[in-house]
């Protein structure tokens, strides 16, 4: 467009430049030929005849060729404006090609600075996880440790207790049993199975040879723990067995051992009717 502008102005010039010549040599070929001719004078004598005379040839001068038309050179088009134009609009481009090389170059910086940090990011709570799982393994490993070492403490307790309580219960076991064997013991059994067989009112389907076995629970204080008591006759008499439990139940509390080492808390007992 700005080229055409250049242009413009010196073809102009030219067209007018060639309008005028044309114009100029119409205008002298019109005035040559409207000039006027003047006659030449001529002299002569009359006579009786006259000779015929041609006419006089007018010579019709040729008409004026036309000058030729030197067409002169058109101007070298000033297209400097253009050059400079087109300088300017080629450094524009350049300078927004490298405008955009650096903000590409600047983004995928930013892009690569986002990813190593996502990625630190990301390792650091891997770090941060992995730790909590080792720490939650290193507490879970201590507490297993010391529930196995509770576990040990107490079967180590436990086996103490044990062995200390089987030995009171041998300790226990022989001195019952030494004095089951004294005269003591005999002494303050029977002075219970007395006392049972003065309660007992004994029904008459008893015979001589009824025997009945007593089994009960009593306290140190002597009184008979209720719901304890069992009895097994040899005579299958329901009657004979709830008179004897109503002997017991009759008897309490029973008779207090001479001694402290005497006392049963589980007495077993054979009961005969007396003669």
């Amino acid at each position: 467009m700005v080229q055409r502008d250049n242009n413009f102005v010196p073809i102009s010039m030219a067209v007018l430049l060639h309008v005028a010549l044309f114009s100029s040599m119409f205008i002298a070929v019109n005035f040559a030929r409207h000039v006027p001719i003047t006659p030449m004078a001529i002299q002569a004598t009359l006579v009786t005849e006259i000779p015929k005379v041609a006419p006089p040839v007018v010579r019709k001068e040729p008409e004026p060729k036309p000058e030729p038309v030197v067409q002169e050179p058109e101007p070298e088009p000033d297209n400097s404006e253009q050059l400079r134009l087109e300088a300017e609009e080629q450094k524009r481009i350049q300078d927004a090609l490298i405008e955009k090389e650096r903000l590409e170059k600047l983004r995928q910086q930013k892009e690569a600075e986002r990813l190593r940090k996502e990625r630190e990011e990301t390792q650091r709570k891997k770090d941060e996880e992995a730790k909590k799982e080792r720490e939650r393994e290193e507490a879970e490993r201590k507490r297993q440790e010391d529930i196995e070492r509770q576990r040990l403490e107490n079967e180590r307790i436990r086996k103490e207790l044990e062995a200390e309580q089987r030995q009171q219960e041998i300790t226990e076991e022989q001195r019952r049993l030494a004095a089951n064997s004294s005269p003591a013991m005999a002494a303050y059994k029977f002075a219970i199975a007395q006392k049972i067989r003065r309660n007992w009112s004994v029904p008459a389907s008893a015979g001589p040879d009824t025997v009945c076995v007593v089994n009960f629970r009593q306290l140190p204080s002597g009184d008979v723990v209720e719901g304890t008591i069992r009895v097994s006759c040899n005579k299958d008499d329901e009657a004979l067995k709830r008179s004897a439990e109503a002997a017991i139940r009759k008897s309490s509390p029973l008779p207090l051992p001479s001694s402290p080492d005497l006392y049963i808390a589980q007495l077993e007992l054979n009961l005969r009717p007396e003669k």
